[in-house]
């Protein structure tokens, strides 16, 4: 595992947390496993792409990493002025397993989208489905016009691979819609 790699050479392993709130619903894991168990020093744990408006946390698992770190995040890092507001986020997504409601609806509209997009030809879907990302290759020519119904990102231009990813706000009919744009497109 990389976390032996970076002790073996006396470094600190750092794991972004944007969407560990979907790996762990996926994995139905607790965190501890796949992140302190696991050897990660460092981890942001990711709000944003969970619900929240802003706002990530910065967890240390050994405490003497954090010692300084106050002053090095007002020194070259982002000091938001009103903390309670991301604080407030953050109490409100981890109460009552807000997270993890937020993370299965997410994961869940993955599974719905990837459903879609089997229905018809000329996409494949190149990686398994185990979140709420999905990997596909489509014809070149309908990604821009596909785009204008929904933005997603070319994840490898050399073969028209796109990342399409579904969110806590990701609807039945945001999935549903998007489906029926890329049949008529593909039909066309």
């Amino acid at each position: 595992a990389i976390s032996k790699v970076a002790k073996r050479h006396n470094l600190f392993l750092h794991m972004d947390g944007s969407r560990i709130s979907n790996a762990s619903v996926s994995l139905q894991e607790d965190f501890r496993r796949f992140t302190r168990d696991a050897g990660v020093d460092v981890l942001s744990f990711g709000g944003t792409k969970n619900g929240m408006m802003f706002g990530e946390a910065i967890l240390f698992f050994d405490p003497k990493l954090a010692a300084d770190f106050k002053y090095r995040r007002k020194q070259g890092m982002q000091l938001h002025s009103k903390m309670r507001f991301i604080g407030a986020q953050f109490d409100a997504l981890l109460s009552n397993d807000l997270w993890k409601k937020n993370a299965e609806h997410a994961n869940r509209m993955a599974k719905l989208l990837e459903k879609e997009i089997r229905k018809v030809n000329k996409a494949e879907i190149t990686q398994s489905v185990d979140a709420n990302g999905i990997f596909v290759k489509l014809p070149a020519h309908i990604i821009p016009e596909l785009q204008q119904e929904q933005f997603f990102y070319i994840w490898n231009d050399r073969i028209s691979e796109v990342r399409l990813m579904c969110s806590f706000d990701t609807t039945e009919d945001d999935v549903k819609r998007f489906g029926r744009k890329l049949e008529e497109l593909l039909q066309a």
